[in-house]
């Protein structure tokens, strides 16, 4: 996809929040027309992004990193994928912005604006591991609809903010509460504002987790606008779609949330096996929770090309949802053996963890490495896609990196 004119047409507002100034005769601006200042404008430079990410789709924005990318302990703004559902929110006043807390199982509805957030709660600051439930949807055969990630749809940020279960506390929880679910200040596509691009949830025991938090900060600065800002909540190891961007309103349910990409077949798998390309009734389908374990080699690029004789030292990133990883394992050979990494343990409760190995080459030639990573409780990645399922969802086949040798 070119780089030039992705910025299309847009509200005024839009434009002045892009320039980062107003355009004093805007009411005489053409219909259609992008203002030069913009005409050459890209996401790469709107979002501050690294020229090595791939855009995937401009309506709505939604790019991924490349491996090598990913190889900061902490990945920065420029190297995080962004996933979005509807049109970023425009001219936000964090000196308006609220928070209400609502919802059929709420004892009290409150509304806390942003600095009563931070003056009333303690802070919390965690590295999260972040991955779109379509990461690596690309593989699947035949192939499923949405954006075609590869293997760039996953983060692991530092995020500060407020515990979501003191907030929920604070507002009063009844006993039948089952569920939360967020709304947000982003657009829909179609600019019907009575409809949510996105609002999902997830079920108490999640929402009252140490580490779900609903963060004003990213890697101690302000979130930026693409991944959230001023507010947004931050549910680690769970699909990144759970962790909504510009929330305004949590509502605490009796029911499991119906929301926008609750229903249907989003970020639902079936519940047991089924043969590619076979469709799935909703009733047979099972809401996406905890990730299952995978890893990715960052280091180095895939393509390499070392002299024979030498080593090669990898590293990258391995996680496991709600779990930890147990073991991280290297194979040259194409599965048919392997040899162990080094893993260390978590930052934190879902961070991701890194490992790294030498690697030995017998002879000159063309090999790969991959890379598995188990878990806790014995779930190791599969070398090749998982079991097939109508969204793409899961994919969390063995990463591997060509290497050349002599």
């Amino acid at each position: 996809m070119k780089r030039r004119n992705f910025v299309k047409k847009t509200a005024l507002t839009s434009f002045i929040t892009l320039l980062g100034a107003d355009i004093v005769f805007g009411a005489s601006m053409p219909k259609g027309y992008t203002p030069l200042a913009l005409q050459d404008g890209d996401p790469f430079k709107l979002f501050n992004k690294h020229k090595d990410m791939v855009v995937l789709n401009d309506k709505p924005w939604n790019m991924e990193a490349q491996a090598h990318l990913l190889d900061d302990n902490i990945t920065p703004n420029d190297k995080m994928f962004i996933r979005n559902n509807g049109l970023v929110p425009e001219n936000i006043d964090v000196n308006k912005w609220t928070l209400t807390i609502d919802g059929e199982s709420v004892v009290n509805k409150k509304t806390y604006t942003l600095a009563e957030l931070k003056s009333k709660f303690k802070h919390y600051t965690y590295q999260l591991t972040l991955e779109c439930g379509g990461n690596g949807r690309s593989e699947f055969d035949p192939p499923a609809k949405g954006n075609q990630w590869t293997i760039g749809a996953v983060h692991c940020a530092k995020w500060t903010g407020v515990r979501l279960k003191d907030v929920l506390e604070d507002a009063g929880i009844k006993s039948d509460a089952v569920y939360i679910g967020y709304h947000s200040a982003d657009l829909h596509l179609s600019m019907d504002p009575n409809k949510e691009p996105i609002s999902r949830g997830c079920p108490m025991a999640k929402a009252l987790q140490d580490e779900t938090i609903i963060a004003f900060a990213m890697n101690g600065a302000e979130i930026p606008l693409a991944h959230g800002y001023p507010l947004r909540l931050i549910a680690g190891g769970w699909p990144a779609s759970v962790s909504g961007k510009w929330i305004n309103r949590i509502s605490i349910r009796n029911i499991v949330h119906d929301g926008s990409k609750m229903t249907g077949d989003a970020y639902k798998v079936p519940c047991t096996p089924v043969a590619p390309g076979e469709k799935v009734k909703e009733e047979d389908m099972c809401i996406i929770e905890s990730m299952p374990v995978k890893s990715l080699i960052t280091y180095p690029k895939s393509g390499a090309i070392i002299k024979e004789g030498t080593s090669l030292e990898i590293r990258g990133h391995a996680w496991a949802g709600e779990l930890e990883v147990s073991k991280m394992e290297y194979s040259i050979d194409f599965g048919a053996t392997w040899k162990t990494c080094a893993v260390k343990k978590p930052s934190n409760r879902l961070a991701w963890q890194h490992f790294s190995a030498s690697v030995e080459f017998p002879q000159k030639g063309y090999y790969e490495v991959w890379a598995r990573a188990t878990d806790a409780r014995g779930n190791a990645q599969p070398m090749l896609v998982p079991g097939w399922n109508p969204k793409g969802y899961l994919n969390n086949a063995c990463h591997r990196i060509a290497v050349k040798v002599g």
